[in-house]
């Protein structure tokens, strides 16, 4: 892969929610199939901040706070993520990620406030989607991680959340194009979460999982993307 942007991901949840694969199987384009982790499908809620996000070649870099709903299915038995959403808070992000990644990106308002570091993290993250003509998206709530922080194990459940490397998304016509990314194995951390508020299982037609989420914050970590590609 050759890098098309580099960017730096930090104060990352992953809050993910156990779902039959026949709620996500609904939703995806017919050439994508779900994945699943001892036969359980799963939604997942992504906030985070994306810094220093560049081009290859620009001088400067941008920075935003992203929120996404994904799944995570495979295409010719190669694993990815789908996404549902990516709502993130600049304009000139929106368009370009829309641009080169087809991605279904929408502008929010955001406001992040962190505290602590390490260990003592916490995290509190609010999200107002903004653009006009589509379903309405709301995220409020304060997470951090709680214990320490290790590389998920081989074929556990976290390392199926968590380690993947690439991408799948549709054009208008439901042709299926992929990108990949680069980057370390995750360094994880059990997560706690306080989550007042979340519209996104609705904004994107799913009722809301039962249950409470399966949880995990991620130390920050260095991303490479490429283009992406026909299928």
């Amino acid at each position: 892969m050759r890098p098309l942007l580099s960017m730096r991901w930090r104060d990352l949840l992953f809050a993910h929610w156990s779902v039959a694969p026949a709620t996500i199987a609904a939703k995806l384009p017919d050439e994508v199939s779900v994945d699943t982790y001892e036969g359980d499908a799963y939604l997942g809620v992504v906030p985070f901040v994306m810094d220093d996000i560049r081009v290859r070649g620009a001088p400067l870099g941008l920075g935003f706070g992203e929120l996404n709903l994904r799944t995570y299915v495979t295409v010719d038995g190669t694993p990815g993520v789908y996404f549902f959403n990516l709502d993130a808070d600049d304009r000139l992000g929106v368009i370009l990620a829309r641009k080169l990644f087809r991605l279904p990106y929408y502008r929010a308002e955001m406001d992040i406030e962190t505290t602590g570091s390490d260990a003592d993290r916490e995290v509190s993250f609010r999200s107002r989607r903004r653009t006009t003509g589509v379903s309405s998206a709301r995220f409020d709530g304060r997470y951090g991680p709680d214990g320490d922080f290790a590389t998920p194990e081989a074929d556990s459940r976290a390392e199926f959340l968590t380690e993947r490397y690439r991408f799948y998304t549709t054009d208008d016509g439901g042709r299926v194009y992929y990108g990949d990314i680069d980057h370390e194995p995750w360094s994880l951390a059990e997560g706690w979460a306080d989550i007042e508020e979340n519209t996104l299982f609705d904004a994107n037609g799913f009722d809301r999982p039962g249950g409470e989420p399966i949880l995990h914050f991620a130390a920050p970590i260095d991303v490479t993307a490429g283009r992406i590609r026909r299928r």
